[in-house]
């Protein structure tokens, strides 16, 4: 394949590309740190929860 075209072609492809708004960017950037919060205070609630059932069942054991 020919580089000079390869590289029109490429040119081409970029201008259809439909960048998001700063709106839109904000919006995306929002959902993703509020549900990486989410995610992170449901893993920590698990996270205890199965350490207060481990504690209980070595508890047990003695």
């Amino acid at each position: 394949m020919n580089p000079l075209k390869f590289i029109q072609e490429v040119k081409q492809e970029a201008f259809k590309v439909t960048w998001p708004t700063g709106k839109e960017t904000m919006q995306g950037t929002l959902m993703v740190v509020a549900m990486a919060i989410i995610a992170s205070l449901f893993f920590l609630l698990v996270d205890q929860i199965l350490k207060s059932l481990l504690q209980i069942v070595l508890n047990i054991g003695l």
